[in-house]
């Protein structure tokens, strides 16, 4: 086996590759270019890769596997909570790989016709499903889309942002479509939705040195996690 044929060559492919993709676009962007960045053979690229499509189907492999993992783990019996589940699940995965979901910016990369683009239609189908409830009305569907829309357009434009802003922003804005999809607890009645001073006190000791989450912070103060969100960032 030569030094092109180990496994670590692959990962260094994947690597160089996500980096060209980001500056100069799928397209725009040849297998000789990668191979000559690494300073290897083309048929060491190809050894890997058979194809320049293979390259981006392995840096999207990651992505799509975990945005069906999302859906699956949000199959519960209670549409609600399967729509938060769906929508906090796939916000967390596109932030995650926010800079593979940016190269469509450059030349819709992920979206050309093939397995990449076929993969990710039928889990974001699965989620709008989710969203959208049971037995849905076009204007359920509708809304179902929008919100999923609102959790990647943003991560993807704004890619450069602390991750906990975007999430803040993110879900305050699926808020406003449905107000119980980021709200673990309902509220007891009377409590106030803002925090005063004191009480984001209390929001920081809590996460910063009890180490909790969220969703316990704001099951503990009665408000949603979008809010928890906004004053923890």
């Amino acid at each position: 086996m030569t030094d092109e044929q180990t496994p670590g060559t692959r990962e260094r492919i994947l690597a160089v590759a996500m980096e060209l993709f980001g500056a100069h676009g799928y397209h725009r962007t040849t297998v000789r270019a990668i191979a000559d960045q690494l300073n290897i053979s083309k048929a060491g690229v190809l050894y890997h890769f058979p194809s320049k499509y293979d390259i981006l189907a392995g840096l999207a492999e990651p992505l799509l596997v975990a945005m069906a993992g999302a859906v699956a783990d949000a199959a519960h019996p209670d549409p609600r909570t399967a729509r938060r589940q769906v929508l906090e699940g796939l916000l967390e995965v596109f932030l995650e790989y926010r800079y593979l979901l940016r190269l469509n910016v450059n030349d819709l990369a992920l979206a050309a016709p093939g397995a990449i683009f076929e993969r990710f239609r039928t889990t974001m189908l699965a989620a709008n499903r989710l969203v959208a409830g049971p037995s849905p009305a076009l204007a359920e569907r509708v809304r179902a889309a929008q919100a999923l829309g609102a959790l990647s357009d943003p991560v993807v434009l704004f890619a450069e942002e602390s991750p906990a802003d975007l999430r803040a922003e993110v879900l305050a804005g699926v808020e406003l479509l449905y107000p119980e999809a980021v709200v673990p607890v309902a509220a007891p009645r009377g409590r106030p939705a803002a925090l005063d001073a004191e009480r984001i006190a209390a929001a920081r000791r809590m996460s910063e040195v009890e180490q909790r989450s969220a969703t316990e912070i704001a099951a503990v103060l009665g408000v949603s996690r979008a809010t928890v969100y906004r004053y923890l960032k």
